[in-house]
């Protein structure tokens, strides 16, 4: 079997996750995981599905057919890397501003550390009023870095761009 990831975006309406559905299970194929969601009015996500190695092709050709209601882009799936031996989950809640995410992901990429998720949204402040920043975020940590240090080093970020960061 092989393992496709596929990058799928359209405008939303309804019918697009079946119609992809629809397309991978003709192939012989299977849904195993993905991320999906409407951001401003598009419809965009990650899925990862298997299909027959005979089949790839014939899969690949129909995805594209979907042109005009999805635009989905094939890559090729592989395994996750082994050189993890933890991970780190946190939270980042704060006023929101231009830079957080960069802050953040500059943060752990100079630690090594590989995302493997992050969500992210903004969302009206209930009682001060203006724009709040939210993210939740799962990281691999590298065999060769403590994960302590990726907690201290996110907790000295946290009081440089003012935000709180919860882990676990």
């Amino acid at each position: 079997m092989a393992h496709l990831v596929l990058t799928v975006v359209g405008d939303d309406r309804a019918g697009l996750v079946r119609t992809l559905a629809d397309t991978v299970a003709a192939h012989g194929g299977n849904w195993e995981r993905s991320e999906l969601a409407e951001l401003a009015g598009a419809f965009a996500g990650i899925v990862l599905v298997s299909v027959p190695d005979d089949r790839v092709d014939a899969l690949q050709a129909d995805l594209e057919g979907l042109a005009g209601l999805l635009r989905v882009t094939t890559h090729a799936g592989g395994e996750p890397s082994a050189a993890a031996t933890g991970h780190v989950g946190f939270t980042v809640l704060g006023n929101d501003r231009p830079g957080i995410v960069r802050d953040v992901t500059a943060t752990l990429a100079g630690l090594g550390a590989s995302i493997d998720s992050f969500a992210s949204r903004t969302r009206e402040a209930p009682m001060a009023g203006g724009t709040l920043f939210e993210a939740t975020v799962d990281v691999r940590v590298p065999a060769e870095v403590d994960a302590a240090a990726i907690t201290t080093a996110l907790e000295k970020l946290a009081g440089e761009i003012q935000v709180d960061i919860a882990l676990g």
